[in-house]
């Protein structure tokens, strides 16, 4: 099982990070130690100063694929959710001066806190999905899948063109703008069409 990320997949999220818009899908990887499943707590790292919260709609892969024409893509996934893709920032940007992979900055255990995942069947359009991110009842993200650069379709036959993807791999889409620090504390609530799907305390 793999955890697949998308990067700089909303315009404004680029921009809010001075980044230009990619050509082709960005992506890296997360093992499995960062999952968070139900809706358990998220610790802040030891190796970090300023983390980050980045809200993300995630599909799971239902079945074994290589090479996925776009038009079949829908095929490979039956249910969604959303989840959290923590960046300790401050280490992602030494990284980046220094020209090394970042995967310390991305990939730490927990960094990816995952929710209840929903049938896709429930909802009329995945190109049109609202969802939105709250920190202590407020909210700090907002996003539509409308405004994804390369939509879920795409990313399916893309990933698929380097990875062969397996029963269970998920697939965090990327984040819209609003993305922020973190602290002890803190509670998010992340809302696909306003339901509530994940939930996670700040440790």
């Amino acid at each position: 099982m793999k955890i697949i990320c998308i990067g700089r997949n909303y315009a404004d999220h680029a921009k809010e990070l001075n980044n230009p818009l990619p050509e082709v899908p960005l992506f890296f990887l997360k093992p499995d130690t960062a999952l968070i499943r139900k809706n358990g707590p998220f610790f802040i790292p030891e190796h970090s100063q300023d983390v980050h919260h980045e809200l993300e709609l995630v599909i799971r892969i239902n079945r074994i694929g290589k090479h996925i024409a776009p038009r079949f893509a829908h095929k490979y996934f039956e249910e969604i959710t959303l989840g959290l893709d923590f960046t300790a920032r401050d280490i992602q940007q030494r990284c980046k001066e220094k020209g090394h992979p970042w995967e310390i900055a991305k990939a730490f255990d927990g960094s990816a806190p995952v929710g209840k995942f929903v049938p896709k069947s429930q909802f009329k359009d995945l190109n049109n999905l609202t969802f939105s991110l709250a920190k202590n009842g407020e909210t700090v993200q907002q996003g539509n899948t409308k405004d994804m650069i390369f939509p879920i379709d795409e990313l399916i036959a893309y990933i698929s063109r380097f990875f062969t993807l397996k029963i269970g791999d998920l697939i965090y889409t990327g984040t819209p703008a609003g993305v922020g620090p973190v602290k002890g504390g803190d509670i998010l609530v992340g809302k696909l069409e306003e339901e509530e799907l994940i939930s996670c305390k700040v440790i």
